[in-house]
């Protein structure tokens, strides 16, 4: 009898923490995931848009930066792969 009580008083909680794993943690990893693939493949010429809503163009990727031009007039600078939010399709 005692154990009946022990599992039905853990049973919402542990229904309670699958629904939070499906709706909130899974999503969240699969995010970060196909994020990460996004920033592997960029390759020189892709358009990005960085956190800061700046809108560059990639000239070089390297391991922990990735340079970018800025505007038309060869502007370049380095940005950390942790800033770029997305990549512009052509």
């Amino acid at each position: 009898m005692a154990g009946d009580s022990i599992l039905t008083s853990l049973l919402p909680l542990v229904v309670l923490f699958a629904i939070f794993y499906f709706l909130v943690i899974r999503p969240q990893q699969k995010q970060a995931k196909t994020h990460k693939q996004m920033l592997d493949s960029l390759q020189r010429g892709d358009k990005i848009i960085t956190n800061g809503g700046l809108i560059c163009e990639v000239v070089k990727s390297e391991e922990d930066f990735i340079k970018v031009r800025l505007n038309e007039d060869n502007v370049t600078a380095k940005i950390s792969r942790e800033f770029i939010a997305k990549k512009l399709n052509a």
